[in-house]
């Protein structure tokens, strides 16, 4: 029986949104730039260090509260904001920016300022928030080359020789005598390329991710055997979760390369996915070979070390601060910890295949 095709992620973001002001990231470097300006501004014009942070303490009081009003308003306005065009974006933080101005100005009148200057406000804080939509938007734009990176070096992994090779290898043995295992075999072959081949997206969900680490594991397990000993435990609470693409097959691919490749006697992986709150918890973790398990010759490449860099760095771009990335060595195995928040409108419930919380060999 033929399966279902597997179809690349079609989850995007309707339109690029140009600031997230509901990103922890962007509120604290937010609030950081103004008082950065602040700061600067009032050493016009203080003759002495006390002068400078009386002047100091008095604008922060007017401008803090401005820019939070600012954050909170497009926070407020988040999904609003995403149906504009860009230049539209920019003009409503500008706006936005002019009002948070007028309300710092506010502020200043008050606290007891005889002149508040209303204009002057306005502007300089319709200033402040393009300057900050600008650096937001090349940030932005920095998720651009690490995501061109990780497609081609994906795209390498794809057409590797040796893994092509093997595959092709291991569904010739079976076609005579298990015909429907080389079928699936080959079948989850051609999704993975027509995955790496789909057009490019900047986000995809975690329940896709998930189905397509299930394809290449499929494949490894059929080469490996029982040296392949997957274990999987997942959340479908936490599958709607947005990751960038291509994020946890390299993963995937690590522990079989770095776990059940050198390990004579095989390897555990375990793929396990939990809701913890607001955030989705992934964790990818795989034994390692014994100290007296003979291990292949030293390979030169640092592969690991770059994919799991790769990873940490495009989360971070997707993610800022919200997100979390660890790896490394604990009791003889290698533990993978991934944490992003949760959107707060789910996409669709998951297709992931019915054997996903299931124990396999």
């Amino acid at each position: 029986m033929t399966r279902p095709v597997f179809s690349p992620p079609l989850h995007t973001r309707p339109s690029a949104l140009v600031f997230d002001a509901c990103n922890a990231g962007v509120m604290l470097r937010a609030v950081l730039f103004v008082q950065l300006v602040i700061a600067t501004a009032a050493m016009f014009g203080a003759d002495s260090l006390w002068e400078w942070l009386s002047s100091m303490s008095l604008l922060t009081a007017a401008s803090l509260p401005g820019t939070l009003v600012w954050l909170i308003t497009a926070c407020s306005l988040k999904y609003q904001l995403q149906r504009m065009s860009m230049r539209g974006q920019y003009l409503a933080g500008v706006l936005l920016g002019a009002l948070a101005g007028l309300y710092a100005c506010a502020m200043l009148s008050f606290i007891g300022l005889s002149k508040p200057p209303w204009l002057a406000s306005a502007v300089t804080g319709g200033l402040l928030a393009a300057l900050l939509v600008t650096a937001l938007v090349l940030r932005a734009r920095g998720n651009t080359p690490a995501q061109t990176q990780a497609r081609l070096a994906e795209l390498q992994s794809r057409i590797r020789p040796h893994f092509l090779f093997n595959t092709l290898n291991s569904a010739i043995a079976l076609i005579r005598a298990e015909p429907a295992k080389a079928e699936t075999m080959l079948e989850d072959l051609s999704d993975l390329f027509r995955y790496a081949l789909a057009e490019p997206h900047s986000t995809t969900t975690l329940a896709q991710e998930i189905e397509l680490a299930q394809r290449y594991l499929s494949i490894e397990q059929v080469r490996f055997g029982e040296r392949l000993q997957l274990q999987w435990q997942l959340d479908e609470s936490a599958h709607h979760a947005l990751l960038p693409p291509l994020l946890l097959q390299p993963l995937v691919e690590n522990a079989i390369r770095h776990g059940v490749e050198p390990s004579t006697a095989g390897s555990k992986l375990q793929v396990r996915t939990e809701r913890r709150g607001e955030q989705a918890l992934i964790h990818i973790v795989n034994s390692l070979p014994a100290a007296g398990e003979k291990r292949p010759e030293e390979r030169p490449d640092k592969g690991n070390g770059i994919a799991l860099e790769n990873v940490k760095a495009r989360l971070s771009l997707l993610h800022d601060l919200n997100g979390s990335f660890s790896a490394g060595e604990h009791k003889g195995l290698f533990v993978v910890r991934i944490s992003v928040p949760l959107e707060p409108q789910p996409s669709a419930p998951s297709t992931t295949p019915s054997h996903a919380n299931t124990d396999s060999r």
